[in-house]
């Protein structure tokens, strides 16, 4: 094998710095980082020769141009990877890249620690009234103790919406604090959830049963939207919606409606359709509402687990070998074959 270096190109969001130190330190690889607000026509000369681009998994970080898209895809003809910063890839037409033998790959699991315990942190926040308490305290007086009277989560029954890295998590966080934990995730059978400590379930099933609903899903094309009007009505009269996956998959609309019909008892949510969400949203005006701004997964552990990963993965890439967090892992034996193809790749 030649040591002709890979090229990965990513642009100037926030990273730890772990990630520039692996690649730096490596022969396999020659990382270019890009101004996102600089020069397009020299950020597209430097992408339209990268072997890999690591791209921010947040969507609305990343303009327009330079989300992996049909139109990039054929601007890049040397792409070969594409790397997300997270456990997402929403920022990534997946479909496009297997389609041009283009492998996808992610960093799932990283970030679980940081947004299982967000999760859990937002179902206390919510149950216990923490937010509303500390900002009653802060601009009124002549309320009494009572008048902020919460719930404990001991006892509940917590719904995961999707059981993977971090729903496994959470599930045995939410085991911890005594709650009987449902858990619908059509990629699993029942014996699969139950060795990660859930009770399998229908969607509505868990929608019905449960106190407390927390999505840990993905969002493509089939979770889109997946939680309605419908659904928010088939949830128990004053339970609890969570939270930390994507925005997009619940109807920002319809919870705002069973928030302020009294059906549900509160929400907690760090994903917005519109990430950050206007100071006018509509959600934000509820007293019942806990809000963060998709900060579940932002600890520095959380930020340098990640970057580490990632950099690593990409150097599996450069080497020739199967990465261990593909996305669409079908279009493996097309992007071997195209970097075998490479003229340097191989002696």
């Amino acid at each position: 094998m030649k040591n002709t270096p890979k090229k990965v190109v990513r642009f100037n969001f926030w990273s730890d710095a772990s990630f520039e130190d692996i690649l730096g330190a490596s022969p396999q690889a020659s990382l270019e980082v890009l101004d996102v607000r600089g020069d397009e026509e020299r950020n597209w000369a430097h992408l339209a020769q990268a072997d890999i681009y690591h791209i921010s998994s947040a969507k609305d970080e990343v303009p327009p141009a330079w989300l992996v898209t049909p139109q990039l895809i054929q601007r890049c003809p040397a792409l070969v990877c594409v790397s997300t910063a997270g456990a997402g890839y929403d920022t990534v037409d997946v479909q496009a890249c297997t389609q041009a033998g283009i492998l996808v790959v992610n960093q799932a699991g990283g970030n679980a620690n940081s947004v299982a315990e967000h999760a859990i942190g937002l179902m206390l926040a919510v149950a216990r009234r923490i937010v509303e308490s500390d900002h009653r305290l802060r601009t009124e007086t002549g309320f009494s103790r009572e008048d902020l009277m919460g719930h404990e989560l001991n006892g509940k029954v917590l719904g995961l919406v999707g059981l993977g890295h971090t729903g496994t998590r959470t599930a045995r966080l939410g085991a911890a604090f005594g709650m009987r934990v449902l858990a619908y995730d059509p990629y699993l059978d029942e014996n699969a959830i139950a060795a990660r400590g859930a009770q399998a379930a229908t969607l509505e099933q868990l929608l019905e049963a449960s106190d407390i609903v927390s999505l840990h899903c993905p969002r493509t094309r089939e979770t889109s939207g997946m939680l309605g009007a419908q659904a928010f009505a088939k949830m128990k009269r004053r339970a609890l919606f969570i939270s930390t996956a994507r925005g997009g998959i619940h109807d920002e609309a319809a919870l705002h409606g069973a928030l302020a019909s009294g059906h549900l008892g509160g929400a907690g949510l760090d994903v917005w359709q519109v990430e950050p969400p206007r100071a006018d949203h509509p959600l934000l005006s509820l007293r019942n509402v806990v809000s963060t701004y998709h900060t579940a997964g932002v600890t520095h552990e959380c930020r340098r687990n990640v970057a580490t990963m990632a950099a690593e993965q990409i150097l599996q890439v450069c080497r020739g070998e199967t990465p261990a967090r593909m996305v669409n892992s079908e279009v493996l034996p097309d992007f071997l074959a195209r970097l075998r193809a490479a003229a340097d790749f191989f002696e």
